[in-house]
């Protein structure tokens, strides 16, 4: 009879796990997106799939004092370490989702002491009071009929991996930002030197300027001009000495080291010498950090709509509770103190206040948040990627229209100075060529700072600096 019991028992237990075809939880399937393939804007027709950014960084960046920066901010960046702590809280989050199929265990002793009322039901059989000694343990499993822990495992691990991606992306942004920032600097101190070498001619011209005016051929307006365009550049200088300063220390901070100057070599022997290959726009989807984090953002939301949904199902738990229980302590580890529970328990909720319809609602509302913001995600990489694969291009076409300006420029100020010390020109004329000179030069520095970093942004854009 305790045999046909027993099986009955199993029987009506297992009958839950029959239905588990019918209502098993959804898996995800990357929703179609038909602008996957037209994101970058550009003439540039591309069916390879090779992109520069599945090139490391080390390969990329050839200047030794820039490499090793970069080294040193992916080693002591504090937002780099703050990433890392997340993926340690995020992996805690994963462990414990692996073991949801798992029954949970737990043990307790007590010593229960109760005094006796002699008119209460049990005060009548016991004198007194009651001293009962127990040792028990409880194990209870959910079976995961709907799905549920599945789910809830899947969304942990998209959790966890959604979080090494946002890991990633620092990496990348950081691996920009300093190669931007040593660019910066080194365009900074060219112009400086530019600055430094205007500021001696300036002096000179200024000493020509005074005997020009002791022989009678100009007046003391040609003097007054000459020394304001001396001090604008003097001034000039100063201001390139402040943005130098305040860039070393943006720099610092990258590399998580207190402010101080940086070792650094020039503007001219920086080359990135690598075919622009963007590749299929479909590549996104496998190495910008910050699209792949939102897939698994919208991988983890999914599965939690499936843990929403499965909560309308009843919940089928196997519960059991044995150890040791006896009146006497001398007695309480004798075998006729053993006892045993066995509970098998399947509840549908019925009513609870909306509680679960609420939770489901919110979980698609969820769902559907970053399904829009992962193709607003993807969206925006397409766009950077064309923003800055133009920007390159246009910066490139204008370095040469650049340089025959300067060249124009310091042509048009030598013959200028000439016909001046000579009684052949206003010296209003040389004041304007030789101002016009000094702009046209810095913004060749400009221009090469410009195209460099295009180049890193386009790099960045297309997903590289994370491997």
């Amino acid at each position: 009879m305790k045999i046909f019991q027993s099986y009955r028992f199993l029987l009506i237990s297992a009958l839950p796990l029959l239905l588990v075809s019918c209502f098993a939880a959804k898996n995800y399937e990357r929703p179609e997106m038909e602008e996957v393939n037209e994101l970058y804007r550009t003439d540039r027709t591309s069916t390879d799939t090779v992109s520069m950014a599945n090139v490391s960084w080390r390969d990329l960046f050839i200047d030794p004092d820039l490499t090793g920066y970069i080294e040193e901010g992916l080693q002591n960046n504090l937002d780099i370490r703050i990433a890392i702590q997340q993926i340690n809280a995020a992996e805690a989050y994963l462990k414990q989702g692996k073991v949801g199929y798992f029954p949970s265990l737990e043990t307790s002793v007590g010593l229960t002491h109760q005094e006796l009322s002699r008119n209460s039901q049990f005060g009548s059989f016991f004198s007194g009071a009651i001293q009962q000694y127990q040792l028990t343990a409880n194990l209870s499993w959910e079976a995961d009929i709907w799905g549920k822990i599945r789910s809830n495992r899947r969304a942990t691990r998209a959790s966890y991996l959604r979080t090494v991606a946002a890991q990633q992306a620092v990496k990348t942004r950081l691996v920009s930002e300093i190669s931007i920032t040593y660019y910066q600097l080194l365009a900074l101190d060219q112009q400086y030197r530019i600055t430094e070498q205007t500021i001696e001619n300036r002096k000179r011209s200024l000493e020509t300027i005074e005997a020009l005016k002791d022989a009678g051929n100009v007046t003391q307006v040609a003097i007054d001009q000459t020394a304001a365009q001396l001090y604008n550049a003097q001034a000039l200088l100063i201001d390139l000495e402040k943005n130098i300063f305040r860039t070393e220390n943006a720099l610092a901070i990258l590399l998580g080291k207190p402010v101080q100057h940086f070792e650094r070599s020039s503007l001219q022997e920086q080359k990135i010498d690598i075919d622009l290959q963007i590749g299929l726009s479909t590549l996104l989807l496998r190495n910008r950090p910050d699209v792949i984090a939102a897939e698994y953002d919208l991988i983890n939301t999914f599965e939690l709509t499936n843990v929403a949904r499965s909560n309308f199902y009843p919940s089928f738990t196997i519960s059991a509770t044995g150890g040791f229980q006896s009146l006497e302590f001398d007695k309480w580890f004798n075998s006729a103190s053993l006892f045993a529970t066995l509970v098998g328990n399947l509840a549908q909720p019925i009513f609870n206040r909306r509680k679960i319809r609420t939770q489901y609602e919110v979980a698609e509302s969820q769902q559907q948040q970053s399904l829009l913001n992962f193709k607003k995600t993807l969206l925006t990489a397409g766009q950077e990627v064309s923003n800055a694969l133009f920007d390159f291009e246009a910066e490139r076409e204008k370095y040469e229209f650049r340089q025959k300006e300067v060249e124009a420029l310091r042509k048009a100020e030598s013959n200028s100075e000439i016909l001046l010390n000579n009684g052949f020109a206003n010296y209003l004329d040389l004041l304007t060529a030789r101002q016009a000179a000094l702009s046209a030069e810095l913004n060749v520095v400009n221009n090469k700072l410009n195209q460099l970093q295009a180049i890193v942004s386009l790099y960045r854009a297309l997903g590289g600096g994370w491997r």
